[in-house]
């Protein structure tokens, strides 16, 4: 069984120029329709596709004008370290939204979208660009810019006005309440500062007023004190030792008297003179004694020996005038005697008399004195042991005190500390109500723009042209590869391997031709008109329409 001739494969021979010139004058058509129809689509895009204009402002972060060593900031980072978050709080939702609202951006979309994804889109064409320090006339300064994309010149502007606004209101707003946070935190730890500072000085208060006196920074003036009331001791019984000489040389002088007075009485023939001799020598000795026994007890204390052997003797001498003056009252009263007085014996018996009365008295007011120097003693020495007392207890609260004293001094401190701190943050808060701290200010405003960045029209009308023609390309490729005709005599020879003698040219009817070409010519001309009317419509529509002409500025 032969197979039939359809079945056999005959493979393509190569094509050179004249080939495709040849396919070229065959489907010029195909590769010309469309990429007329590219040209057409692709002006029509580019007049319809809406126009995106770019406005921006450049703005500057100016550093604040009084030194931050004159008046500490309430801040602990710079304006332009909070930058990205100031500008993320001015495009949130709320902000956009407002703007959206009060310029009227994207009614279009609006109609075709939910909010939700308006706001988005505007978010997504505002850029903010970072141009780093620079060094301008008030300083060194934070210059940045940003931008915002919109299909309306005018919008644009207006938009891009309100959002530097919002930013400009934002670092203002931001920094003032910061500011304001700042000072009332410091306040209110100032006020628990002060709150904690009053209770422990109440509890110190009353520590001291229970411990009054025996206090460690009382101890050097209990002592002084104790010092002081020992001084005036040591003075009264200074003097009261004085009072007792004095009072024992009184009382001698008035014992003196009395015996003189008994010696002079007796005068006249008695027989106890030489007794009454004997105790007025005994009484001088008592008083020289006593005397020097003060003397004594001056210098030493009572279990000194001298002081002992004097008491000794004063008690000896004591005895011994106590016995003499026994017998005498006893030959007194067994013994009365009548005796003759001269006068002589009564004028000095009468001097002795008044010698007794002022003895008397000065004895009286002396012991007086001695009554009242021993009132005085016995207080000074209870001051004296008071003193003592709060000495000796000044340990037992020292630890509790030492506590307090040194809570008292961290909480003055931490008060004194924040009572600064509030001072200097009120100082920072007036800085920024007068603006004269870091301030967010325009350098360029924002302005109509002149073109559009998008769309980039002759682009998409080549890209229409040329993807037109690549169509065509292969539409007409497509169709040669499926015409299997034999075209010319090459493809005779290549295919039927025979000798070609001569050619004969294809013979139509001249009407049929005629008709068909007025056929070609008229669906040409129609497309063309009607591609030439679609794109002028077009460029119409943008230029008259889109375009606005007549628009303020």
């Amino acid at each position: 069984m032969t197979p039939s001739p359809e079945a056999y494969s005959v493979p393509r021979r190569a094509l050179d120029i004249e080939d495709y010139i040849d396919i070229l004058r065959r489907h010029w058509s195909w590769l010309v329709a469309p990429g007329f129809a590219g040209l057409v689509i692709g002006v029509v895009v580019a007049f319809l596709w809406p126009d995106t204009y770019l406005s921006w402002a450049t703005l500057r972060i100016v550093p604040s004008q009084v030194p931050e060593r004159v008046i500490p900031s309430n801040f602990n980072r710079q304006m332009a370290e909070r930058l990205d978050a100031i500008v993320q709080e001015v495009i949130s939702r709320d902000r956009l939204i407002g703007i959206i609202q009060k310029v009227g951006l994207y009614k279009s979309e609006l109609q075709r979208k939910p909010m939700e994804d308006v706001w988005q889109d505007m978010r997504s064409s505002i850029r903010v660009m970072n141009a780093g320090p620079q060094q301008g006339t008030r300083g060194l300064s934070y210059v940045f810019q940003i931008s915002f994309q919109y299909k309306d010149r005018y919008d644009v502007r207006r938009a891009l006005d309100q959002i530097v606004a919002e930013l400009t209101n934002e670092v203002t707003t931001e920094r003032r309440m910061a500011s304001e946070q700042t000072r009332d935190f410091l306040r209110e730890q100032q006020v628990q500062a002060k709150k904690a500072l009053d209770e422990i000085e109440a509890q110190r208060t009353a520590f001291r007023m229970r411990y009054a006196g025996t206090l460690p920074e009382s101890m050097q003036a209990n002592f002084q004190a104790v010092q002081s009331l020992q001084v005036q001791l040591a003075s009264v019984n200074e003097a009261i030792n004085r009072a007792g000489q004095e009072k024992l040389m009184l009382e001698a002088q008035l014992q003196n008297f009395r015996d003189q007075m008994k010696v002079v009485g007796s005068m006249e023939g008695g027989n106890d003179a030489v007794k009454n001799e004997r105790l007025i020598q005994l009484n001088r000795a008592l008083l020289d004694m006593e005397t020097g026994l003060s003397a004594l007890r001056d210098r030493y204390r009572e279990e000194h020996p001298d002081i002992r052997a004097t008491k000794a003797r004063l008690e000896v001498l004591r005895r011994e005038r106590d016995k003499l003056s026994q017998e005498e009252a006893k030959n007194a009263q067994s013994q009365p005697e009548t005796r003759v007085v001269s006068p002589l014996a009564m004028k000095s018996m009468r001097d002795l008399e008044m010698g007794i009365r002022n003895l008397e008295g000065r004895i009286q007011a002396n012991q007086m004195e001695v009554e009242e120097r021993l009132k005085l003693q016995k207080r000074l020495n209870e001051q004296i042991r008071l003193f003592q007392g709060r000495i000796e207890a000044a340990p037992v609260g020292e630890g509790e005190y030492n506590k307090l004293t040194r809570d008292y001094a961290l909480a003055k401190e931490r008060y004194d500390d924040l009572t600064l701190k509030v001072n200097q943050s009120e100082m920072a808060a007036q800085v920024e109500d007068r603006l004269q701290g870091e301030t967010l200010e325009p350098i360029e405003r924002a302005f109509i723009p002149g073109n559009p960045i998008e769309p980039n029209r002759w682009m998409i009308v080549l890209s229409g042209v040329g993807i037109g023609l690549m169509l065509g390309a292969c539409l007409a490729g497509a169709r040669e590869a499926k015409d299997t005709s034999l075209k010319n005599l090459k493809d005779v020879r290549a295919y039927a391997n025979v000798p070609v003698l001569s050619t004969i040219p294809l013979l139509e009817n001249a009407v049929v031709l005629r008709r068909k070409r007025r056929l070609v010519w008229l669906a040409w001309s129609a497309a063309l008109i009607l591609g030439v009317m679609i794109m002028s419509s077009a460029i119409a529509y943008y230029f008259w329409v889109v375009q606005k002409p007549g628009t303020p500025v």
